[in-house]
């Protein structure tokens, strides 16, 4: 049932919100109502997963320990950033920069959104999955492009087009993985159970070649390097909650695909392979990103290409395996957490200041207290900064790797390094100092603070401690990579 309410609740929302004419409370209503319906609902889901290891409906939706971590994730942002959404566009209606036709295609796409992103994680099928991670490129593409001007435009197309060929390759590989049990004779849509019951009679070539268009069909969706082209532009032209949710739960639903796969090859040829990819892909991302973040002038998009960053540690620490994996999986909830403070307190920066340019910024912490902190613990905690739990994972990951990629692990500890210096000199310069532009000073409304304050809440609570029932689904999550 739960299940059910998960998938059923966001399209019922969706089609609420079509027929709302000229009141945005309504509208708002309706996204905070829906998105805490779908997080209790979740919860439920995820307290069966920790009692009995699988939740399923109908064997067409299933839940597993990853599934459920996941899809948590999806919940918890989508919940905040859906709440945040009702007083961040009520300042740009304020402001005139949109009117109410878009705020109502706004909350219609953005109740889709989730919806794919929540059909994602629970289908049983591969195909219906990649359905779902294409539908979530379909109305994102809307929301990036969602205040028309020409860099946005040209931003969503550029999503469009370099997202759905990334994933017509992983459709492809796809296919190449489906053949075994195509082969014996299944009868309608193939699970990922069936996938992987069959995966020893895959030929060690077409395996090897299928893993490669996996990764990079998915890995584009991920935004790993070189397939990250379409990230920094996609993410830092949407509105803030969007951003909130590409970056911190989208790339993880991606990566849950890229996952799955990866389990099947690792039978049909052993983990060896997809290991040595994930490495080699995530040290390239690490690093590529690292030097851009430290010559960046746009801080959303220094939050987009820290974005490309993170998902090549989790990338490293799945390449290593075992505990490099527990640490891959825990950072993951971290980095969706941080980079949710980050980009929705970017949003009430940009409300204020009027300008996504680093040198247009100054005296956050003055003229946006509130703010200003949030947006200081989230660089805190993003550049793995002690006590934050993302140093613990990044050291996890790094120690999990040390004896068989130690050139890797080296290499990966100096860019983190730049990354911190080049995260806190642009930080510095936002948070502190005094405005050049006389503006009031104070915060807009507790619905663009309250979220994000939940959200670090959660973020300092979980760095520090973690339940025995959650360690337990994580444990139970990474069992296998």
């Amino acid at each position: 049932m739960a299940l059910f309410l998960i998938i059923i609740i966001p399209l019922i929302a969706s089609v609420a919100s079509f027929f709302v004419k000229k009141d945005m409370r309504v509208l708002s209503f309706i996204a905070v109502s829906a998105s805490f319906l779908e997080l209790t609902a979740t919860l439920v889901t995820v307290a069966s997963v920790m009692d009995s290891g699988l939740y399923r409906l109908n064997g067409y939706f299933f839940v597993d320990a990853l599934g459920a971590v996941i899809i948590m994730l999806v919940a918890v942002v989508g919940a905040m950033a859906s709440w945040y959404s009702t007083g961040y566009l009520k300042l740009e209606v304020a402001k005139r920069i949109i009117g109410f036709s878009r705020v109502r295609q706004y909350f219609i796409l953005l109740h889709l959104f989730l919806l794919a992103m929540f059909f994602a994680v629970m289908s049983t099928s591969p195909i219906l999955t990649w359905i779902a991670i294409e539908a979530t490129t379909l109305s994102t593409a809307f929301l990036i492009s969602f205040y028309n001007k020409p860099s946005a435009i040209e931003a969503a197309w550029k999503y469009l087009m370099i997202n759905s060929v990334g994933l017509l390759l992983g459709f492809f590989g796809t296919f190449l993985f489906l053949y075994p049990s195509i082969h014996a004779g299944f009868p309608g849509l193939i699970s990922w159970h069936d996938m992987l019951s069959h995966a020893s009679a895959l030929d060690p070539f077409i395996a090897r070649m299928a893993f490669i268009f996996i990764l990079i069909g998915y890995g584009t969706k991920v935004g790993l390097v070189p397939m990250h082209t379409w990230l920094p532009d996609a993410h830092s032209k949407a509105p803030a909650p969007i951003s909130s949710l590409l970056s911190g739960v989208l790339l993880n639903v991606a990566f849950l695909a890229l996952l799955r796969f990866k389990s099947v090859v690792d039978v049909a040829i052993g983990p060896y392979f997809s290991r040595e990819l994930l490495v080699f892909f995530g040290v390239i991302s690490i690093s590529v990103a690292a030097f851009i973040i430290f010559s960046q002038k746009s801080y959303k998009r220094l939050l987009a290409y820290s974005s490309i960053e993170h998902m090549g540690i989790v990338a490293l620490g799945f390449g290593f395996g075992g505990a490099g994996a527990f640490a891959a999986l825990l950072h993951m909830i971290y980095h969706a957490l941080t980079k949710s403070v980050l980009f929705l307190s970017a949003g009430n920066i940009l409300v204020k200041y009027g300008s996504t340019k680093i040198r247009n910024v100054k005296g956050v912490l003055t003229v946006l207290p509130v703010t200003g902190i949030l947006f200081f613990i989230g660089f805190l905690a993003i550049t793995g900064v002690p006590p934050f739990g993302t140093f613990v994972t990044e050291f996890s990951i790094l120690s999990a790797g040390i004896k068989t990629h130690p050139t890797t692990v080296i290499i990966t500890l100096s860019v983190l390094a730049l990354v911190f210096v080049g995260f806190l000199r642009h930080v510095v310069s936002i948070t502190f100092g005094n405005s050049d532009i006389p503006m009031a000073k104070g915060e807009s409304g507790l619905d663009t603070i309250v979220p994000i304050m939940l959200l670090a809440a959660l973020l300092i609570i979980v760095s520090f401690f973690i339940p025995a029932s959650m360690r337990s689904l994580l444990h139970s999550a990474t069992i296998n990579y």
